[in-house]
């Protein structure tokens, strides 16, 4: 067996692994492709936190950490025909061992709940389910009709010169969210600079009040099969006036514009917010379900 690190190259090996493996254990074909790997990866430095496990030139297992705060967050998948030889205690291992060289004090890995192999194995090594997440979908059968705000409030793209005041309402939209973990203003921004908007026109949106940024939405294209919204966050003081409704209408406008008629998101099962709620009023239904783990 080869061990090495990942490399952008291989992308499509891994979500070819977990579109079999979530295909195996929840009898429904996944959607999971390149760009949910890419964006997986997007915190991580896989030439030194990243591990595939060949043989003979054939995947048969990977996996990768990332530091996020004081904890490490990791995901590994083992291929159909190499479970139960050692893979996945071996992936847990070294993960353990990086998160300890890092000096990170708490270990995140998510599971399949149907996984219960992979149930029995963290619970084995001291970890405890701590929280699920919903991934909840919308197959849209019409233009979406984006509700009017009322006066001064304004729906908006983003503007280069709003990237600060952006990032600064999802800080705080955020500050409510378990084990929520702000990324200074610099880092985010080399990481998500250009991204939003595509060649197809604008993929973030904002809600403007005067000169203040009250409400944002950052969505990504071809992810999961459609349309993706990565986050949808209204400031605490503009909470309860549909902000985060019209922006979800605006976006599934949009991606309805490009042809597009799925759009999925992830949420926190018990957001304090009651985002399920507000994700259920447009239509939006629970697809799938993950388990967080910790130690």
């Amino acid at each position: 067996m080869n061990v090495r690190p990942l490399t952008r190259d291989d992308a499509e090996t891994v979500a070819a692994i977990v579109r079999a493996d979530e295909e195996a254990l929840r009898g429904r074909v996944s959607r999971i492709g390149v760009p949910d790997v890419y964006d997986w990866w997007s915190r991580g430095a896989l030439a030194r936190d990243s591990w595939l496990f060949e043989d003979a030139g054939v995947a048969a297992a990977a996996a990768w950490l990332s530091p996020w705060g004081e904890k490490a967050t990791f995901a590994g998948i083992v291929a159909q025909g190499w479970k139960g030889r050692g893979l996945g205690s071996e992936i847990a291992s070294r993960a353990e061992e990086r998160a300890a060289e890092l000096g990170l004090r708490r270990m995140h890995t998510w599971i399949l709940p149907e996984d219960q192999a992979a149930v029995a194995l963290f619970r084995g090594r001291g970890y405890q389910e701590v929280r699920r997440f919903y991934e909840m979908a919308v197959e849209l059968e019409a233009e979406p009709v984006v509700p009017q705000l009322p006066e001064p409030l304004v729906l908006d793209t983003l503007r280069e010169e709003d990237a600060r005041g952006f990032h600064a309402a999802t800080v705080e939209s955020f500050q409510d969210h378990w084990d929520w973990q702000g990324t200074p203003f610099d880092e985010w921004w080399e990481m998500r600079r250009g991204q939003d908007r595509d060649a197809n026109g604008p993929l973030w949106f904002l809600v403007r009040d005067g000169d203040e940024i009250a409400a944002v939405v950052r969505n990504e294209a071809d992810r999961n099969g459609g349309g993706y919204v990565g986050l949808l966050g209204v400031r605490r003081a503009w909470r309860g006036r549909g902000l985060g409704k019209a922006l979800l209408y605006r976006t599934f406008a949009e991606f309805w514009r490009r042809g597009t008629a799925r759009v999925t998101l992830d949420v926190d099962a018990e957001s304090p917010t009651g985002a399920t709620k507000l994700y259920e009023s447009v239509g939006m239904s629970v697809e799938n379900v993950m388990a967080v783990y910790e130690r």
